[in-house]
């Protein structure tokens, strides 16, 4: 289903982009071309629920941007609140009221991993507010197959796009103008 979707939606772009971990690559992937339709947004939040079928999620939580919408169709389609973490500073917080119980069980819920970095920074702030972190889901797993976190990470397909770093970025090397898509400062 979701491949379909991807192609479908044209999810992946191609060109030269900064990703947010500062690498560059020829293709990006944009899960908002995907999520901007919401039948596609609910079958995808049903999928990951499905993912995640017999273990006890009490909150699931996105990083924003990225994370919002299907985090919120994640949530939906286990009956349990959603959240959302922003930057304020450069640093991930809860705000707009949101707040976590001790021991409650969260789900993190992002569009893209590649290397993590979004995902890692809400369980490093969820943590000391006493969340229990029950898993990570996806729509697309980049990460080559490394899960970079300590709980389980399930995503509903798996996408090897080769990046580099920019010293050594052979779209730069053809002088090719590179272009910024992501929502996150690139590091």
């Amino acid at each position: 289903m979701v491949e379909e979707a991807i192609e479908r939606t044209g999810v992946l772009k191609e060109g030269h982009f900064l990703l947010s971990s500062g690498r560059h690559s020829g293709k990006y992937m944009q899960c908002a071309a995907l999520l901007q339709y919401p039948q596609d947004a609910g079958k995808a939040g049903e999928a990951i629920a499905s993912l995640f079928k017999g273990e006890k999620i009490d909150v699931v939580v996105g990083p924003a941007l990225g994370g919002v919408i299907i985090a919120h169709e994640v949530a939906r389609a286990l009956n349990v609140r959603c959240l959302f973490a922003e930057r304020k500073d450069g640093k991930m917080e809860l705000r707009r009221g949101f707040a976590i119980q001790p021991g409650e069980r969260v789900l993190v819920v992002e569009d893209v991993v590649t290397t993590g970095g979004s995902v890692k920074e809400v369980i490093e702030l969820l943590l000391p507010l006493g969340a229990v972190i029950a898993g990570v889901g996806a729509i697309v797993d980049r990460t080559g197959g490394k899960n970079p976190f300590a709980y389980p990470f399930r995503a509903l397909t798996k996408i090897h796009i080769e990046s580099y770093e920019p010293e050594n970025c052979p779209l730069c090397q053809q002088g090719l103008p590179v272009h910024k898509p992501g929502s996150r400062t690139a590091k």
